[in-house]
C-alpha cells in the first residue's frame, strides 16, 4: 500500500470566525491510499479550536504515510490506532481507507458504514447568519424558497432581546411548518440561556446548539426538559468531552457530529449510535471542509437518518474547491453519490 500526502489551500468566499481565530483559507491536506489497483482519497483539513494544527496534522500524516508501507490495508482499526490520534489527520486517513475499501468492493461509502437502504438524498438545515432582522429575514426567506424546510439561525453575538426579536421575525416570515434552530456558539451563561429558553420556546424552536461554554455539562443538563431542545457541538471538539460522558451526563438531546473533529467517519457513527441507543438525536455537519470531506460527511448522513436535516449545506462558503462536487444541495436536499466510495473525482491538490 503506498499513502500519498498532496497539500492544497482553498480561499473562503468571506472569512470565517472561530472560537480562536478568524481564518480567510482552508488549508490542508489529501491522503491518497494506492493499494491493488485501486485508490482511495481522503482529506484532512484542520480547523483552530477544533482538531489539532495543520503541523501536528501534517507531522501525523507523514508518520503513517512512512509506516503504512507494511501494514496490511485491511486492518484498519489497529492501522489508525497506532499511526494517528489527532483527530483531523485520523479523519483523512479513515477517510481514504475507506473510500478505498468501498471501491474495491464496489459499493457507495454509505453502504460500506453500515447504511442498509438506498439513499437517494439527505435532507439538510441552511444557516442563518447573525444580521440585522431585515437581514435575517431576507435570508431566511431565501432559504425557504430555495427549498429548505429548516433553518438554523445564528444567535449569541448580540443581546438576547434582539436575538429573540430576530427569531420571531423569521418565524412569522416562513411560517409554523419550518423548523428553527439557533446556534449561540457556547455565548451565554446560565441565567442567559434560561431566559432564552422561555422566550424561544413561544417561536417554536427545535433546539439551541451549545448555549453554554463547552465545558459546562451540568449547565447543559439543568436546561433540558422543557420544549426547547439541547444540542452540543463544540463540546465534543477535539476530544474535549467522549460523547458517552456526554450522554451519561444528561446534557443533551442532540449530538451535534463533525467527523473532521471527532476524528473520523467511524467515531462519528459510533458516537450517533450512542445517541440512537439513549432516544437522542445526531446531526451531521462539517467544519466547512473541501468536497472530499464534505463528501464523506452526507455517507455518513446517508448510513444514519436522511430524514433528519443535517448540516451539510456548506460548500457556498468556498471560493474555490479540490474537485467537482458530486452531492450538490437541490431543493433543501444534498444528492448522495451512488457510484462506488465517497464519489469524489478529478480531485486535484
Amino acid at each position: 500500500m503506498q499513502v500519498t500526502l498532496r497539500p492544497f489551500s482553498l480561499p473562503l468566499v468571506r472569512p470565517l470566525s472561530t472560537s480562536s481565530a478568524r481564518i480567510d483559507r482552508r488549508d490542508g491536506v489529501l491522503v491518497v491510499v494506492d493499494a491493488d489497483g485501486e485508490r482511495g482519497v481522503g482529506e484532512a483539513t484542520p480547523l483552530s479550536g477544533w482538531t489539532e494544527g495543520l503541523p501536528a496534522c501534517t507531522k501525523a500524516l507523514e508518520r503513517a504515510r512512512d509506516s503504512l508501507g507494511s501494514v496490511d490495508a485491511d486492518d484498519v482499526e489497529r492501522t489508525l490506532a497506532t499511526l494517528v490520534t489527532t483527530p483531523a489527520a485520523r479523519h483523512g486517513l479513515h477517510l481514504a481507507l475507506a473510500d478505498l475499501a468501498a471501491r474495491q468492493a464496489g459499493r457507495p461509502l454509505y453502504r460500506h458504514l453500515g447504511g442498509e437502504d438506498a439513499v437517494e438524498s439527505v435532507a439538510a438545515n441552511a444557516t442563518v447568519g447573525d444580521g440585522e432582522v431585515a437581514e435575517t429575514v431576507g435570508a431566511a426567506r431565501r432559504a425557504v424558497e430555495a427549498g429548505f424546510s429548516c433553518l438554523k439561525v445564528n444567535v449569541g453575538a448580540r443581546p438576547l432581546p434582539e436575538d429573540v426579536e430576530r427569531l420571531s421575525a423569521v418565524r412569522e416570515a416562513v411560517g409554523p411548518d419550518v423548523r428553527l434552530r439557533a446556534d449561540a456558539n457556547g455565548a451565554w451563561d446560565r441565567q442567559t440561556a434560561r431566559r432564552a429558553f422561555d422566550a424561544l420556546a413561544d417561536i417554536g424552536v427545535e433546539y439551541v446548539e451549545q448555549p453554554l461554554p463547552s465545558g459546562d455539562l451540568s449547565g447543559h443538563a439543568d436546561l433540558r426538559g422543557g420544549p426547547v431542545g439541547v444540542a452540543v457541538d463544540e463540546t465534543l471538539a477535539n476530544g474535549r468531552r467522549d460523547p458517552l460522558e456526554v450522554v451519561e451526563a444528561g446534557a443533551a438531546d442532540v449530538l451535534v457530529l463533525k467527523p473532521m473533529a471527532l476524528g473520523g467517519l467511524d467515531r462519528a457513527r459510533a458516537a450517533a449510535t450512542t445517541a440512537s441507543e439513549a432516544d437522542l438525536g445526531a446531526v451531521v455537519t462539517t467544519t466547512v471542509d473541501g468536497v472530499v470531506a464534505r463528501a464523506g460527511a452526507v455517507h455518513l448522513a446517508a448510513s444514519l437518518d436522511a430524514g433528519t436535516p443535517m448540516g451539510l449545506a456548506t460548500a457556498d462558503r468556498l471560493a474555490e474547491d479540490l474537485a467537482p462536487d458530486p452531492a450538490p444541495v437541490v431543493d433543501g436536499g444534498v444528492r448522495v453519490p451512488q457510484s462506488p466510495g465517497h464519489g469524489v473525482e478529478g480531485w486535484s491538490p
